[in-house]
């Protein structure tokens, strides 16, 4: 199925003293000084940040009841941002009722996904896969730069990674943390993948397990009519130090093997995701290109927004 750029189209871009909600749909914020320094990344951009409901809360492992957590996504207090405080688990849960999603953007990664498919699933653009409020500070300047040129409708440079397969694809752009994404599959929750450009990465998740969750997308054929392929960072995903060479696989060999015979391109060690290097910002949606033959991903965004 052809899928058309315009099934999602961007909100709005900011401007200065739009408001910002800060969301914590997943697990507890242990350290809230971790906050501050994200929202003051935000405030130096013009933008207003809602003081945070999740401060001080949580329930369990997570960061609030359900139905707090679910608040923070459903509030009605004129932000165009939801910004959402940290990953962990949790969000999954939510989607167990309707969340009334609005115009506007929405920002995170990681357990963060679940919310990102379901709101692209639900037909609403604006989903930015990129860093977390308590990760924002962190990310090194031209990561911090590009989410800000995105928020604020200015043009970004295509992303360079190594190439796998060569050929050049385009389509709307979906990036999604395989593990949590895996744990949508079956569900409405999920958004078509045919035709578009898939994005994937994780974190702390060995070898054998990264296989078997390939494997699963493949035994229900969510890899197999893609457009094109893109690997993020996989930290932490290695083989352990002390496994006989001879009896596993490395990551490379595993995405590599699970991958080969899809017949479009694919490109690895994209700048997205978990660890160090930066979390490249990427709009869900957003009509990109692949290029399979020079490792490039870029993005064809809107002229006039």
């Amino acid at each position: 199925m052809q899928q058309s750029e315009h099934l999602w189209p961007l909100p709005s871009p900011l401007q200065f003293g739009d408001k910002v909600t800060i969301a914590a749909p997943s697990s507890a914020i242990c350290d809230e000084s971790g906050l501050l320094p994200g929202i003051t990344v935000l405030k130096s951009w013009g933008l207003t940040v809602n003081t945070p409901a999740c401060q001080g809360r949580h329930w369990g492992y997570l960061a609030g009841l359900d139905s707090e957590r679910f608040s923070d996504l459903s509030a009605d207090d004129g932000s165009v941002l939801l910004a959402c405080a940290r990953g962990g688990w949790g969000a999954a849960r939510l989607l167990e009722q309707t969340i009334p999603w609005k115009k506007g953007w929405l920002l995170g990664f990681s357990d963060v996904t679940a919310l990102l498919c379901s709101r692209m699933a639900r037909g609403f653009g604006g989903g930015i896969h990129g860093p977390l409020v308590t990760t924002l500070a962190g990310e090194p300047a031209w990561s911090q730069q590009r989410l800000h040129d995105l928020l604020f409708g200015h043009p970004v440079a295509p992303l360079q990674g190594n190439s796998w397969a060569g050929g050049r694809a385009s389509g709307p752009l979906v990036t999604v943390n395989l593990t949590v994404a895996s744990h949508l599959l079956g569900s409405r929750h999920l958004p078509d993948l045919r035709g578009t450009i898939l994005v994937i990465e994780d974190v702390g998740e060995a070898p054998y397990r990264l296989d078997r969750m390939l494997t699963h997308w493949r035994l229900v054929g969510g890899l197999q009519n893609l457009a094109g392929l893109g690997f993020g960072r996989f930290s932490g995903c290695d083989e352990e130090e002390n496994s006989d060479p001879a009896h596993t696989f490395s990551l490379e060999q595993v995405l590599r093997e699970r991958t080969q015979d899809l017949g479009c391109p694919v490109v690895a060690n994209l700048p997205v995701g978990h660890g160090d290097g930066g979390n490249a910002a990427l709009p869900m949606g957003v009509h990109a290109q692949l290029d399979g033959n020079s490792g490039t991903l870029s993005l064809e965004l809107p002229t006039q927004r």
